[in-house]
């Protein structure tokens, strides 16, 4: 087990954000976390990464009790948040951006996963030399993807990755996804896009008002009768 939740409870002053959440993510699996704005989705990546304290529970990260980490330490042990709304410098190029992923490493493979890089988002490689701030929607989630992976995670978290993103982009996003995981980086996702989510997703999570409600493999999730209705906007 690469990651797991037990009772986690967050809570901002006197809302309760969290109430007690308990999931798993195993080696190898792509695992998405679903549900309605204000579920807990993103404070839920917040505090695995560090960025957000505990009021209760435990976050054990392989084998580790990691609970009040700061977020230096989680990246340090291969665990890399891609934020909601990419983050990228934009008065940098897109090799600035990817070189700022490489800042804790000091090994002879960077040139080389620079070329893997450009391998998997071939557009970076078309607009190396060219300020992030002027790229697409698209293009900037490549970039916070690649910046990412530059870091060499074990396991990689996504917020919302397809988020204001056009229909075709989506799959190509939805696609690397799958490309990653494949490559060997475990996967954990938050996505309002559930159809996209559950369809690439090994096992999934359904989160309400700071609690799970649901759970399963991400073809099961995707048949049940209340994911459609809530989520998929099928009866």
């Amino acid at each position: 087990m690469m990651l797991e939740l037990e009772n986690l409870q967050v809570a901002y002053g006197g809302i309760q954000a969290l109430k007690g959440i308990a999931l798993q993510v195993e080696e190898g699996e792509i695992v998405t976390l679903i549900g309605a704005n204000g579920a807990g989705k993103s404070t839920t990546l917040r505090t695995i990464s560090g960025l957000e304290r505990a009021k209760a529970g435990r976050i054990v990260y392989n084998g580790e009790d990691v609970t009040g980490k700061p977020s230096k330490y989680m990246v340090e042990k291969g665990l890399v948040m891609v934020p909601e709304g990419q983050l990228i410098f934009p008065d940098m190029t897109v090799l600035e951006n990817l070189k700022i992923g490489t800042y804790l490493r000091r090994n002879r493979e960077i040139e080389a996963d620079m070329k893997r890089m450009y391998e998997l988002f071939p557009r970076l490689k078309e607009r190396f030399w060219q300020l992030a701030g002027t790229l697409s929607g698209g293009e900037l989630q490549m970039l916070a993807v690649a910046r990412a992976l530059m870091i060499r995670p074990k396991l990689l978290m996504m917020d919302e990755p397809s988020l204001g993103l056009a229909p075709l982009v989506v799959q190509n996003i939805f696609s690397i996804i799958r490309t990653i995981r494949d490559s060997g980086v475990t996967v954990l996702l938050i996505e309002q896009n559930a159809n996209a989510a559950l369809k690439v997703a090994d096992r999934g999570y359904v989160l309400e008002t700071g609690r799970i409600t649901l759970e399963g493999s991400g073809e099961a999730l995707r048949r049940n009768p209340e994911v459609r209705a809530a989520y998929l906007g099928k009866s």
